[in-house]
């Protein structure tokens, strides 16, 4: 395959744009790990967990977004989960459990920092019961979606964060108070640089 690679023609692309909002996102958005102590406003959590829309194959909707609270403004620490149709969030756990997330996520203490981290997580069974194992694919695809756009939002409101894949699955499951049949998939801690 190399081989074809190098006898194949090239051509040179044009210069991509770079003066569109889009454009302006991708080009300035990037990993922050270090947050200021300033809390976040409940219009930019709100507007975070909106931004986590995605498409979802055959409308099956596996995801589901939880908000961990360390310090958001109108809301006590603790674990809410995100529902979008009435856009509100339902708390499921009262206390701040960043430290013990950083932990679970191995020992990734910048964690605990962020005031506020958006859980990731998917029931795998909607899809598959549909597609058989090549749901889990679409699956994490969408998974994959949810995040850049959260993290893209982040940018736009002038915040940032990190997607987090290495954790204890196990631990943050029990951690979030995950529903059995559900499993994390991306931690998005999110803060002011």
């Amino acid at each position: 395959m190399a081989d074809a690679l190098v006898l194949a023609d090239t051509h040179v692309l044009p210069p991509p744009r770079m003066d569109g909002a889009l454009e302006r996102l991708l080009s300035t958005r990037h990993s922050l790990r270090e947050f200021s102590p300033r809390a976040l406003t409940i219009g930019q959590a709100g507007q975070l967990l909106w931004a986590g829309t995605a498409p979802s194959a055959g409308a099956r909707y596996p995801l589901s977004l939880l908000l961990i609270v360390g310090d958001v403004e109108g809301f006590s620490p603790g674990v809410y989960r995100y529902e979008p149709g009435p856009h509100r969030l339902v708390q499921l756990h009262v206390g701040d459990v960043r430290s013990a997330l950083a932990a679970a996520a191995l020992d990734q203490e910048w964690l605990a920092r962020a005031p506020a981290i958006i859980a990731v997580a998917a029931t795998e069974r909607r899809t598959t019961q549909k597609y058989g194992p090549r749901g889990a694919r679409y699956v994490h695809m969408e998974a994959g979606h949810v995040a850049q756009n959260v993290l893209l939002q982040a940018t736009a409101l002038g915040l940032g964060g990190a997607p987090v894949g290495a954790f204890d699955d196990d631990a943050v499951a029990k951690l979030l108070r995950l529903n059995r049949d559900e499993q994390p998939l991306y931690l998005l801690p999110v803060g002011r640089p």
